[in-house]
């Protein structure tokens, strides 16, 4: 049913997919209160992202790792500036394709493609699990990565595997231009005028603190999320809100950790009380 979410103020931190998030929740009638919570631009040097994409198409890899749809995205706007796109898809298209969750797979259906297997959970672990059931002993495997994440566990582990590892990391985050909008939102939280927060990876929960103690306002933070719904997309958000002493108090059913099926759930889970907020 449309209207579902009508007169609720929803917080939403989501940066990739931002837009298509808030569409989907004011379809819903929900209004919708954004707060990227980074920035992302392009490598201020395009180098190594073009020696990558060269090296793919030369010598196309045995496996293709995608730890985002962000960065398929992104190296796809370095190829079309290349004037590369046909070879480099198909060099893809001979890669056996793996997908962190289903993010990739969507960046790679855009393009005619489709991910050989996708982690059932959408984290480095997952996709260390996923590696560990296939052979790589002497494969060339090519790794997309992202930025303000430590991957030397991953990257390890597939070379303890025999693999010889090709990664590039094709985009950066710009935190500091996000910070006074995160203060805000926790300042809205505080105040009770957010009728409840959707997380939609385990970062933004690092970000959010990690801002609240730089700006001396962890405390309001944590009252603002104590007192205001906290739906997540699934247990790996629900395990970083532990983590840090918070829960989640929202999730969508039968593991179907998507926006659509979350935004189901809030409108369960919030229709049982009014909203505490009005539409400005």
């Amino acid at each position: 049913m449309a209207e579902r979410l009508s007169g609720y103020r929803i917080l939403i931190l989501e940066t990739r997919e931002e837009a298509q998030f808030s569409r989907l929740l004011t379809e819903q009638g929900a209004d919708v209160v954004q707060c990227p919570m980074f920035a992302i631009h392009d490598l201020p040097d395009p180098a190594p992202a073009e020696a990558w994409i060269r090296l793919c198409i030369a010598q196309p890899f045995d496996d293709l790792v995608l730890m985002t749809g962000e960065g398929l995205r992104r190296l796809l706007k370095v190829v079309r500036r290349l004037d590369v796109e046909a070879g480099f898809i198909a060099a893809l298209g001979r890669s056996r394709k793996f997908a962190r969750g289903p993010k990739p797979g969507r960046a790679l259906r855009e393009i005619g493609l489709e991910p050989q297997v996708t982690t059932e959970k959408p984290t480095s672990e997952g996709v260390i699990e996923m590696l560990a059931r296939v052979d790589l002993k002497g494969h060339r495997v090519g790794v997309q990565l992202y930025p303000d994440k430590d991957h030397g566990v991953l990257l390890g582990a597939i070379a303890g595997r025999g693999a010889r590892i090709e990664s590039i990391t094709p985009y950066v985050y710009d935190a500091q231009a996000a910070d006074t909008n995160i203060v805000t939102a926790i300042e809205e939280m505080a105040a009770g005028r957010i009728d409840a927060i959707a997380l939609t990876n385990l970062g933004q929960i690092r970000r959010l603190i990690e801002v609240a103690r730089q700006r001396g306002c962890e405390y309001a933070l944590r009252d603002g999320l104590k007192n205001t719904p906290i739906a997540a997309v699934g247990p790996a958000v629900s395990d970083e809100l532990a983590s840090h002493g918070l829960r989640a108090d929202i999730y969508p059913a039968n593991e179907a950790y998507f926006m659509k099926p979350l935004i189901s759930a809030m409108a369960v889970a919030l229709a049982k009380n009014p909203p505490r907020t009005a539409k400005a």
